[in-house]
């Protein structure tokens, strides 16, 4: 018996006591399965069968065998590629740029302050304009020779409605001398128990030039100057300062 796979077309010579009254087969080629049923031919169709040779079973042709692919080669490019020696992992990669110190900035600014302020200083008190570095408190100087003198000081101390203390100096300035004299500037010192200095400023007077027996009064006064103050010193200071 000649079995034909319906899917295939794969066709197999089986005995037809194999099959018997019928049973499932299987396709070797494709794994098909399907019921056969046995083969039913009449006497005479077998008799003039069985009276010849028996027909080969036509042979099944063998297919080449596929060739196989040949195996596909990947490159690694992590192995491939060369090494980069100036590579720096903590490298700031672009568009980044390192950051910058503030620190040093704030450095750079503080000096660059520092350094306006001490031109400023230098400039007020060699600017000529008398009692403007004494005002500040940034007098310099000793002091200078002249012949006028105090007279009539008075030293007061009053509190303001504020709550405040106002500490006042007043006096006259005296020309003894009987030609005129160039009046320069009061400077006033307030010491404390120990001769210490702890407050001073300057009064700028009415006049530059007292005449001969001249006399001229000044007056100064200040707001919560401290406390330890206890001795009041008048001198006369430099035109530049004092």
């Amino acid at each position: 018996m000649i079995l034909e796979c319906s899917q295939c077309r794969t066709r197999y010579l089986v005995p037809d006591s194999a099959i018997g009254e019928g049973r499932t087969v299987r396709c070797a080629s494709c794994k098909h399965s399907w019921f056969q049923a046995p083969e039913i031919l009449d006497l005479a169709t077998r008799a003039t069968k069985s009276d010849g040779p028996p027909t080969p079973a036509p042979k099944r042709e063998a297919r080449p065998p596929a060739e196989a692919a040949p195996p596909r080669v990947y490159e690694d490019a992590a192995v491939s590629a060369p090494a980069d020696i100036g590579y720096d992992p903590f490298a700031p990669e672009p568009p980044f740029k390192p950051r910058r110190n503030p620190a040093r900035r704030w450095t750079a600014a503080a000096i660059i302050a520092g350094v306006s302020m001490l031109l400023g200083t230098a400039a007020i008190l060699y600017s000529g304009a008398p009692g403007i570095a004494a005002q500040l408190g940034l007098g310099i100087g000793g002091e200078v020779e002249t012949p006028l003198l105090f007279t009539d000081k008075a030293v007061e101390r009053r509190t303001m409605p504020n709550g405040s203390e106002l500490f006042m100096v007043s006096g006259k300035v005296v020309n003894p001398t009987g030609s005129k004299q160039s009046v320069p500037d009061i400077r006033v010192e307030l010491t404390d128990a120990h001769d210490r200095l702890v407050y001073s400023w300057r009064i700028t007077p009415q006049v530059r030039s007292l005449g001969a027996k001249g006399a001229i009064e000044f007056n100064g006064a200040k707001v919560d100057v401290p406390a330890s103050a206890k001795v009041v010193q008048l001198s006369f200071a430099n035109e530049i300062g004092g």
